[in-house]
């Protein structure tokens, strides 16, 4: 939906001539043209982004006037924030016990591959309680640095340097970038002023507004219309709505008047039909006083000479639990007098009435939190809410004697809510936190929805009118801590490097494949083709050759007692694939390089993929998935060849690295189906007893009674306690923590060992989301592990807490 036009940018330019300061003296005038219309392209850009993409178009802009017009930003530096470098070997130990081995990688590559930074790596290792302070500092961008780096480094480059120190906290680092170089008024975008859209458009120019989730326009537009007492006319398009949408237009065109057309995003089939009208609008034939507006969600059926020509506005929801829980009370059907005031059993009905909103802002807020808030990122809506408030009113009015609290629950989590919920676990999670909120405690002064210290003031407040809820609402902190959610302080963490994640993706998307925006003078795709010659040589050269199956087979044939033999040679066909896949792009791509062979769209995505430290989308469609940058998929690679090599060589090991499988479920099954065959049980009847081992020496046999040891899994969202043999609390900063050993022991399902544990879920990566594939098996969810635990279930949900297979590092 972000499309403008030359004729557009012309126009603009030619405002900013006509509206920017005067001066006799030429230097002058010229200084004023740039700044009129540098901040004229941001406020008008602006107000048609998204608010999650209003700081990158700012760090654009200033990043390309530093390059381009000011020459003062070296393209390498630029490239190093996007990408954190590429390298195919494996760097140097860590000589810390506090950095993560990804950002000492990142660290590493900076110091050898980017001009100013030469002698970090030493420096690093000679002075690490210098760095640690800036590592462990609440605020790192103010944190400051030890000489030279103090004085050496200007303020782009200071940048770099927190990448490879706390990149959870470089999206405030390029905030302050931008306004120490641009200004304050470059990173406080204007708010949506609708009179001002309105004297920039015409008859002829449509206004869109652009949807986001809980955004709704329209009651904003309807009051400004009739501050101006114009007729509006509005249609909600859908099937069978063109034609009367295309007559209320021609009737408004002629005689004047607005025509709003709502949710464009649904009539597909029409928006050729739309793109006409558009373009046939002229001065000549369309009342002055005519005016377009329509409402979209992003499409990309969205006519783009529509966008082009129109004037296109956003208006997010205000975020925040803070905001949430104001919205809810603000709004229908709580807001109506009568509704809050219209239940026989008020104060109780009051009480749960705030722990639905509060339910309702929390499910909502946790979505910022990624994969620990929820695998599968839901849109709430305020339907959802409405719906249960009136069920509640419903129930208590007509249940004057019982509480009816377990069907409230059900109807609300089960079906209102867990209506459009598709994942098993975060329906576990959403009645998890419903709990919280309906509950026979919710009725006693001062509850509170948290026990964690600091969130107190998250309480009921005591029966009164609806004005007392929101003065106490206004009275809460502006940001929640993540603890009101259920989860741990880290997640905030978790929270600030996703958005890092997205913003320098989205920078790196908007640069284009090959060396888009590069300046020559920086070497542009002649450098760009020598580094991705040099990178496909090397991955080429360390790319093991395919396995012999034929022989594998020989020495591992097909046995009745013995199913790993078949799991064995699956995973060989399996990972040839894939090590044929890369093989051959490797070296067609050096070929198109070099000018022996054509170089094809499939060929130049592969190697935008590989400038950019990203896997190519040719290699995961043959691969297992992996969230990991290129030069770590392929050191992970290498590691699993390696495994199944030593497996071929030396036979099964006494310990299996569970995460270095391509098809993790064949395994399980294996171990399975050995057990069911030795005992002549039906393999449906089997499930796992899960023991976590001790740390100490790994054993060098398998388990005696059959079942396999397992290592190589994560811990997210909590940790293994050697001391206790039990999950614990996260530690500060620690995001990932290792998972123990593991023996997976077959048993009957009805003499599986019961004792204290939460049933925590097995990913594969930490996307966690999945689909079911063909197999039965989803592609990410592996199987539940019992793992010990010494508290409630509730808790390790709410947490988010998750065993992982690999990481995106």
């Amino acid at each position: 939906m972000y499309q403008y036009s030359l004729a557009w940018f012309v126009s603009l330019f030619k405002g900013t001539i006509a509206k920017a300061d005067k001066a006799r003296e030429l230097a002058k005038r010229i200084d004023s043209l740039v700044s009129h219309f540098e901040y004229s392209l941001y406020a008008q850009v602006c107000r048609s982004l998204f608010e999650k993409d209003k700081l990158l178009f700012a760090f654009l802009m200033t990043v390309h006037l530093k390059a381009h017009i000011h020459k003062n930003l070296d393209w390498s530096h630029l490239r190093f924030l996007l990408t954190g470098g590429i390298s195919s070997s494996e760097p140097p130990h860590n000589p810390s016990n506090w950095l993560p081995d990804k950002l000492w990688g990142e660290l590493v590559r900076l110091s050898n591959d980017v001009p100013d930074f030469e002698g970090l790596e030493a420096d690093f290792r000679e002075h690490q309680d210098a760095f640690k302070v800036v590592y462990d500092a609440a605020d790192p961008v103010a944190a400051p640095l030890h000489n030279p780096w103090s004085t050496k480094l200007d303020p782009f480059q200071r940048l770099l340097l927190l990448r490879v120190l706390r990149p959870d906290k470089l999206t405030d680092a390029m905030h302050g970038f931008v306004k120490a170089t641009m200004g304050t008024k470059f990173v406080e975008p204007p708010p949506l002023d609708l009179d001002r859209c309105f004297k920039d458009s015409s008859a002829t120019t449509p206004l869109i507004f652009v949807l986001s989730p809980g955004s709704d326009p329209m009651s904003m537009l309807l009051k400004y219309a009739d501050n101006l007492k114009v007729q509006v006319d509005g249609i909600s398009l859908g099937q069978g709505q063109g034609p009367k949408a295309a007559k209320l237009i021609e009737t408004a065109r002629t005689r004047g008047g607005w025509v709003v057309l709502q949710n464009c995003h649904l009539a597909v089939s029409w928006m050729p039909t739309l793109e006409r009208i558009c373009e046939s609008l002229t001065a000549e034939n369309a009342n002055p006083a005519f005016r377009l507006w329509l409402t979209s969600y992003p499409s990309p059926d969205f006519p783009v000479a529509v966008l082009q020509s129109g004037i296109k506005m956003t208006n997010d929801p205000p975020k925040g639990l803070r905001q949430n829980l104001l919205g809810s009370y603000l709004t229908e059907p709580v807001s109506d007098p009568a509704f809050f005031n219209g239940c026989q059993r008020s104060g109780e009905f009051k009480k749960l009435l705030f722990g639905l909103c509060f339910f309702h802002a929390c499910a909502q807020e946790r979505l910022k939190f990624g994969p620990l808030g929820w695998n599968v990122p839901y849109q709430f809506s305020a339907p959802d809410f409405s719906i249960s408030a009136r069920q509640l009113q419903m129930f208590l009015n007509e249940s004057a004697d019982v509480m009816p609290l377990q069907a409230l629950r059900y109807l609300t989590g089960e079906c209102n809510y867990g209506g459009r919920v598709t994942d098993a676990h975060d329906r576990r999670t959403l009645m998890s936190l419903l709990a919280v909120c309906y509950n026979e405690s919710i009725f006693d002064d001062g509850y509170t929805f948290s026990p964690a210290p600091g969130c107190e003031c998250y309480q009921v407040p005591p029966e009164g009118p609806v004005e007392i809820y929101i003065d106490f609402i206004k009275g809460l902190p502006a940001a929640a801590p993540p603890e009101v959610y259920g989860l741990h302080p880290n997640a905030d963490t978790t929270k600030n490097q996703q958005e890092t994640n997205q913003l320098l993706d989205s920078l790196l998307a908007s640069q284009g494949s090959g060396g888009s925006g590069e300046p020559a003078e920086a070497g542009g795709s002649s450098s760009r083709d020598t580094l991705l010659l040099q990178l496909a040589v090397e991955l080429d050269s360390k790319l093991m050759a395919p396995f012999d199956i034929q022989a594998a087979r020989y020495k591992y044939p097909v046995d009745y007692h013995e199913s790993l033999n078949t799991v064995l040679c699956q995973e060989l066909v399996r990972f040839n694939g894939l090590i044929t896949a890369i093989h051959t792009s490797l070296v067609q791509l050096q070929k198109a390089i070099t000018g022996q062979v054509l170089m094809s769209d499939d060929l130049e995505r592969v190697g935008a993929a590989m400038y950019d430290n990203r896997v190519p989308a040719s290699w995961m469609a043959a691969s297992y998935p992996s969230l990991k940058p290129l030069g770590n998929y392929m050191a992970d690679l290498e590691a699993r060849l390696n495994m199944m090599d030593t497996w071929i060589q030396k036979g099964p090991p006494a310990v299996f690295w569970i995460s270095g499988f391509y098809f993790t479920h064949a395994f399980l099954t294996g171990v399975k189906q050995n057990y069911a065959r030795k005992c002549h049980i039906p393999i449906d009847a089997i499930t796992f007893d899960y023991s976590c081992m001790p740390t100490g020496p790994l054993p060098e046999q398998p388990p005696a009674e059959g079942g396999a040891y397992v290592n190589g899994m994560f811990v997210e969202g909590a940790r293994w306690d050697d001391a206790s043999s039990m999950l614990a609390e996260s530690l500060p900063k620690v995001l990932f923590s290792p998972a123990p050993l593991m023996l997976l022991q077959p048993c009957e399902v009805s003499k599986q060992k019961q004792f204290p544990a939460y049933e925590c879920p097995l990913y594969r990566t930490p996307e966690r989301r999945g689909v079911l594939a063909t197999t039965g098996h989803s592609t990410n969810f592996v199987m539940e592990l019992m793992v010990p635990s010494d508290r409630p279930q509730d808790h390790w949900i709410r947490r988010g807490v998750a065993f992982l297979l690999s990481l995106a590092d």
